[in-house]
C-alpha cells in the first residue's frame, strides 16, 4: 500500500530556485541568440504563425475604423461640396456683375463717341422703365426739368434716333419711341436724297414710309437718315434700313418698311440733344409784312397845296 502523499501536496524545487533558473536560462538564451542568432529562424515561423491570429483580433478595429473613416469622409464631401456650390453661384454672379458692367463700359463709351460726333449739346440719361401702356411705345428716363431737358428733344444712342420727348416732369420724362404708331419722323435716303416721313408700326416693331409713289426710287438694304427740315432733329442721324418694298400697280402709292437701326427695343443709356436750335428767319412775308391787297396810307398834304 502506497503511503505517499498525493501530487498536490509533492512539492518540487523551490520557488526561488525556479526563477533563478529559468532566469538564467532566459539570459543564455539571450546571449546564444545575439552573439550566434540561433533562433531567427524559429522567430520569423513564429511571427508568420501568429499573423493570422493578429489580424483576427486588429479586424474589428479597422473596420470600425474604416466605417468611421468613411461616414467622416462622406460627411465631409457633403459639406465641401455644399460649399463649392455656393462659392460657384457667387462667382457666377460675379461674372454676370461683370459681364453687366462691361456692357455697360462699352455703351457708355460708344455713347460719348456718338455725344462727340454730334453738333448739339446733349446730355447723357438712363432708361428706367418702360411706359405703363402695352399698346405705346414709350420709355421713362431718369432726367427732367430740374435737369434742362425740354419736351420736343430728340433721344438719340450711340447708334442712331430713338425717338422723342414728349412730356418732362421735374426728375424724369417720358419718351415716344420711333415704333410708337403716333409718332412720325422726316427722314432722306442717303442713296439718293429722296426725302420722306417714316411713321411708327406700333407692335410690329418696324417704320412705315407712307404715301410713296409706287414708282419712287427706293430700294430694300436703303439706308435712312434725318433730313433735318423739320427743325427737330439734326440732319444726318441714322433712323433705319429699308427691309421690304411692295409695289401694286392697283395702287398708287407703295408700301415700304424699314427696321429701325438704333436701339428702339434695347439698350440702357440715350443722349438728350437740345431742342434749341437756331433756324434762319422767315421772309418777311411769311413774318406778318405787308399784305397784298392792304391799302397804304395816303400821304398828307402841305399847306398851300392847290390840289
Amino acid at each position: 500500500m502506497d503511503h505517499s502523499p498525493p501530487p498536490f501536496f509533492k512539492r518540487g524545487p523551490a520557488p526561488l530556485v525556479r526563477l533563478f533558473f529559468f532566469a538564467s536560462l532566459s539570459l543564455a538564451l539571450l546571449v546564444i541568440d545575439a552573439r550566434f542568432r540561433y533562433v531567427e529562424g524559429m522567430r520569423g515561423w513564429l511571427a508568420l504563425g501568429a499573423y493570422p491570429l493578429q489580424r483576427a483580433a486588429t479586424a474589428p478595429i479597422e473596420l470600425a475604423e474604416r466605417i468611421s473613416g468613411y461616414l467622416s469622409t462622406q460627411a465631409q464631401l457633403i459639406e465641401d461640396n455644399a460649399e463649392l456650390r455656393a462659392k460657384a453661384l457667387e462667382y457666377s454672379r460675379d461674372a454676370q456683375r461683370y459681364e453687366a458692367a462691361a456692357a455697360e463700359a462699352s455703351e457708355l463709351r460708344r455713347l460719348i463717341g456718338a455725344a462727340d460726333r454730334i453738333e448739339r449739346k446733349s446730355m447723357p440719361a438712363e432708361i428706367l422703365y418702360s411706359g405703363r401702356d402695352p399698346f405705346a411705345r414709350k420709355v421713362i428716363l431718369d432726367r427732367g426739368t430740374q435737369h434742362g431737358v425740354r419736351p420736343g428733344s430728340p433721344v438719340v444712342d450711340e447708334i442712331g434716333v430713338i425717338g422723342q420727348l414728349t412730356r418732362a416732369h421735374a426728375f424724369v420724362s417720358e419718351v415716344t419711341l420711333l415704333t410708337d404708331k403716333d409718332q412720325a419722323i422726316p427722314v432722306q435716303v442717303v442713296r439718293n436724297g429722296l426725302r420722306a416721313i417714316a411713321f411708327g408700326g406700333g407692335s410690329s416693331g418696324l417704320l412705315e414710309l407712307r404715301y410713296m409713289a409706287a414708282n419712287a426710287d427706293i430700294e430694300n438694304g436703303d439706308h435712312l437718315v434725318t433730313s433735318g427740315i423739320d427743325g427737330t432733329y439734326p440732319p444726318g442721324l441714322p433712323v433705319a434700313s429699308v427691309v421690304r418694298v411692295e409695289r401694286d400697280a392697283s395702287y398708287t402709292f407703295a408700301r415700304v418698311l424699314a427696321q429701325p437701326s438704333a436701339g428702339v427695343e434695347r439698350g440702357h443709356y440715350t443722349l438728350v440733344l437740345s431742342s434749341e436750335v437756331r433756324l434762319p428767319p422767315y421772309p418777311e412775308d411769311a413774318a406778318g409784312g405787308e399784305r397784298k391787297g392792304a391799302k397804304k396810307p395816303r400821304p398828307k398834304r402841305k399847306d398851300g397845296d392847290g390840289s
